[in-house]
């Protein structure tokens, strides 16, 4: 006897038990099924962000930062630390912890919201009187039948062809969260996101780390004075960052790996690490879905091809996050997901792209939302920039990290906020307020004349809205 459900959920990432807990909310009887599995087996709802992402890596990034911290800048404080050394299990024990308590929080929110949880793999079987088939295969199979199907089933990390990840010499960004020992020399192909913090995070813990990108420029989607910036910190900081790289062919053993390149200049060079991470994107995931079988469309690239509200060409069949277009964020993924389950319920959700910030969790942190100058002259639009260093900022110096700075688009006419760019301490947190500025199409004055506590990191947003109009408060 098949169970019936109002909503089945295919995916328990960020897209997808955001979307399961809201239509729960919304008064729907909802499933949602996932096959993530910890160490022992057990569910491990989260997706990639909880999983092999956002949250361990950020944990890493914690340990990593404290360790630097303690091995070259206590003294600053007066604080003497002799004989610091790492436990490298028991920082990758607090990683899994961590992710274990996520895993386990998302299991209890299910339960309070009474959505019913699958663990397993969910696939189409048909089109039935009532809704759709969803079988689940895993632990126990099941027979599932529902009304509406939203599709969250993520992405997963691209290979370069011909070369698999084994976890243990070339690895995904899974592996790069497991390294059993601090690589003496490590290696990484792409300077995006995940290249940039986990090559920082074995930077710290002592690797000798060198970056290889395809791309001529350094984070061509972020604004290029902050790249720019950035670029001149992780230089700084040892991080062998070589840009407009052309890669051969890599050859990899049980104890090291090989890559030849032509590098920017057209000299071939040859870089041999012991662990190589490769981060050049993601893919999105529809293995076992029986895409084909119920003749849900994807797009040329893979993706489940969706409309502006996320349906899918099949009748109450929805997609959402990493599987569909847009930017791979799990922030993202959630608000597609609370907007399609409003959707189902017959509101109106509402999902705003141009709103979507972006976060690097180096040191400096790097975030963004909204448009860039290098975009803004490509459309040909007249605006005005402003822009406060952190080391004119008397919370930036107390806190010892005055790198970088705040800068504050707008429109020339209209004054109206177009975009928002940090690369210094805390960028991820002080992005928030420029995001909901921008939902409310607010003015830079509007920025400008907002009380901000003094001392805060936030006052260097307030001056580059100050310095949009050429004025300045230089606190």
């Amino acid at each position: 006897m098949s169970k019936q459900f109002d909503v089945v959920v295919i995916g328990a990432g960020p897209g997808g038990y955001i979307a399961a807990i809201r239509a729960a909310q919304l008064g729907m009887s909802v499933a949602c099924i996932d096959a993530w599995q910890n160490g022992q087996g057990g569910p491990a709802p989260g997706g990639t962000c909880t999983n092999v992402g956002c949250i361990p890596s950020k944990a890493l990034l914690q340990s990593s930062e404290h360790f630097e911290q303690a091995n070259h800048h206590f003294a600053e404080h007066g604080i003497e630390v002799k004989g610091v050394s790492l436990k490298l299990d028991t920082l990758i024990g607090r990683k899994n912890t961590v992710v274990k308590q996520n895993n386990d929080g998302i299991l209890y929110l299910f339960k309070k919201n009474k959505v019913t949880f699958f663990h397993g793999k969910g696939a189409f079987a048909g089109q039935v009187e009532g809704g759709w088939a969803i079988k689940v295969t895993g632990t126990a199979e099941e027979d599932l039948v529902a009304k509406h199907v939203v599709v969250a089933t993520g992405s997963s990390a691209r290979e370069l062809p011909g070369l698999p990840f084994d976890e243990k010499v070339v690895l995904s960004n899974d592996g790069a969260l497991n390294i059993g020992a601090v690589p003496k020399t490590l290696g990484v192909i792409g300077a995006g996101v995940i290249g940039l913090e986990m090559g920082s995070v074995w930077r710290r813990l002592g690797s000798d780390v060198t970056i290889l990108e395809a791309m001529p420029e350094f984070l061509a989607a972020a604004d290029q004075q902050v790249a720019k910036e950035a670029l001149k910190a992780f230089t700084k900081q040892g991080l062998n960052i070589q840009m407009g790289v052309k890669i051969g062919e890599i050859k990899a053993t049980a104890k090291s790996v090989t890559v030849p390149y032509v590098d920017a200049k057209g000299a071939e060079q040859k870089l041999v690490v012991d662990k190589l991470i490769v981060s050049i994107g993601r893919v999105p995931y529809t293995g076992g879905l029986n895409a084909d079988t119920v003749g849900l469309k994807l797009d040329e690239r893979g993706f489940i091809a969706v409309d502006g509200d996320c349906k899918t060409n099949l009748p109450n069949v929805w997609a959402v996050g990493d599987v569909v277009r847009g930017p791979m964020l799990a922030h993202k993924a959630e608000e597609e997901g609370v907007a399609v389950a409003e959707r189902i319920a017959g509101q109106h959700g509402h999902v705003n792209f141009d709103t979507v910030p972006w976060v690097i969790y180096t040191s400096p942190e790097i975030a963004w939302v909204g448009k860039t100058e290098q975009q803004l002259k490509a459309e040909g639009r007249e605006y005005k920039a402003g822009s406060f260093p952190f080391l004119a900022n008397g919370r930036a110096r107390a806190l010892g990290d005055t790198t970088g700075f705040a800068k504050v688009i707008a429109d020339a006419k209209t004054d109206e906020v177009l975009g928002v760019h940090i690369v210094g301490p805390m960028a991820s947190e002080l992005i928030s307020e420029a995001v909901t500025i921008m939902e409310f199409r607010g003015a830079a004055e509007d920025i400008a004349r907002i009380c901000h506590a003094h001392p805060t990191l936030s006052e260097a947003v307030k001056e580059a809205a100050l310095a949009v109009d050429k004025r300045a408060l230089n606190f």
